[in-house]
């Protein structure tokens, strides 16, 4: 098998594709860059992040899966987050001026950086690796938050670990793929619905389809739908897969009752 993940190498990403044992790595530099890779045949499959236990969704990836990909989700993979802080040569935590990151690992530190770093100012990178390199080729003092690994990679220093503001930091990431999972008899459904008006029990009608069946919902998240303002796009994950008979019942009554309905995949649960 062959997968895409968002490079460069040293990236949480890849971190998430090596679970994959066996596999042939590609790394692309945009997340939007693996998933068409997926989708022009390129590779078989993408890796990429969907979820932070600290941040949320990561908004992109599931704009992704809402509007621009006919591709499935097919694997789930959680990870624990350790965020390490790494300096140029002869740097002192105290003199940095700029730190540079993925804007989702400088959320997932803010706290640190601001008491640590009070001076410094936060600087988005294309990801956790690239910003190793952003700090190297910085004509200031610079850091960077990034991983262990990275920090091999690209001999960086290690000034601090385990800098994450909550050491229960795990992002969830996502296989897409041309088709989803058969049924391993624990599995989890992700789908999205819209409606084209808004109406009083509109949303409790359409989760009443699980309820009635004792279905579990374990996430509900809400998104623009980017016609108009103050309308959205649901997406849910449910316990079951698609073609459980109980689970596709409840689907059909969620997609008669939705305007626009969408199964993002069906995959084995991780627990």
């Amino acid at each position: 098998m062959n997968l895409a993940y968002l490079g460069p190498l040293g990236t949480f990403s890849e971190q998430a594709a090596l679970e994959a044992e066996g596999a042939a790595l590609l790394p692309f530099g945009s997340i939007p860059a693996a998933v068409r890779a997926a989708e022009d045949g390129a590779v078989d499959a993408a890796v990429i992040p969907i979820e932070n236990s600290l941040e949320g969704a990561v908004t992109q990836s599931t704009d992704i899966l809402i509007h621009q990909t006919e591709l499935r989700i097919r694997k789930e993979i959680v990870l624990r987050i350790h965020h390490c802080l790494l300096t140029q040569p002869g740097v002192r935590p105290r003199d940095v001026a700029v730190v540079y990151s993925h804007p989702q690992a400088l959320a997932q530190c803010r706290t640190y950086v601001a008491r640590n770093l009070p001076g410094a100012e936060p600087v988005a990178s294309l990801s956790t690796a690239a910003a190793v390199t952003d700090m190297q080729n910085s004509d200031r003092p610079a850091a960077a938050i990034s991983s262990a690994r990275a920090a091999e990679l690209f001999d960086a220093a290690v000034a601090d670990r385990n800098i994450e503001d909550v050491r229960s930091n795990k992002t969830r990431f996502v296989m897409l793929a041309p088709q989803d999972a058969p049924r391993s008899g624990d599995d989890k459904t992700s789908i999205c619905f819209d409606f084209s008006e808004d109406a009083a029990g509109i949303l409790h009608g359409a989760l009443g389809e699980l309820a009635a069946r004792d279905i579990n919902m374990t996430k509900i998240e809400s998104r623009p739908d980017r016609r108009s303002l103050g309308r959205y796009i649901f997406l849910i994950d449910v316990e079951g897969h698609r073609e459980d008979a109980i689970v596709s019942a409840a689907l059909e009554g969620i997609r008669a009752r939705a305007t626009m309905f969408k199964v993002l995949g069906s995959y084995p649960r991780t627990r």
